[in-house]
């Protein structure tokens, strides 16, 4: 859970449906900041709070959990930037994220993602799919590999100890 998914439903940004389906054809390249577009991949990233973190490692980091009521969307975005910024001012002041934000990175199949549209949700570096809920199980089965860590960030009213090895907190098991 991140404090992102809280919220309701941002407006409808601008359309990057075309823009990923352009970005597979050969010498193409998606341009969005901090994306990667290699050998049919796509790496995307999630801000999550401690509890999601909690689940994505009792998964053996290979899927992100099932949406809780209310939560329709999956929110993955396009740019460590945008994930950095959430999980950094965001998470560690909200105790639903458990004042704590994680930048996790994962990739995909990059034709599987050509069916959710680029939602541009700010300003240019806010982009972002939305990925129904229910299809959140087949979107899991397209992440390749497993689900990694980037970075951590605590606010002051996290309470938990944090490994000194892996910057994590205890309570998540790798």
């Amino acid at each position: 859970f991140s404090a992102r998914d809280s919220v309701s439903t941002p407006r409808r940004g601008r359309s990057g449906r075309a823009r990923i389906a352009h970005a597979l054809s050969p010498g193409a390249c998606l341009r969005t900041s901090g994306d990667s577009l290699q050998h049919g991949q796509m790496k995307l990233y999630r801000p999550v709070g401690i509890q999601e973190l909690r689940l994505i490692a009792a998964s053996n980091w290979a899927a992100f959990p099932p949406r809780l009521e209310g939560q329709p969307i999956f929110y993955p975005v396009l740019n460590e930037r945008y994930a950095t910024q959430i999980a950094r001012d965001w998470n560690p002041t909200d105790a639903a994220s458990g004042f704590a934000g994680f930048v996790t990175a994962f990739t995909l199949n990059a034709k599987f993602v050509t069916r959710y549209e680029v939602q541009v949700v700010g300003d240019g570096s806010h982009q972002e799919l939305w990925v129904p809920a229910e299809e959140l199980r087949e979107f899991n089965r397209n992440i390749e590999g497993r689900i990694e860590v980037l970075s951590s960030f605590y606010g002051e009213r996290f309470d938990e100890q944090i490994d000194a090895t892996s910057q994590l907190p205890v309570s998540v098991r790798s």
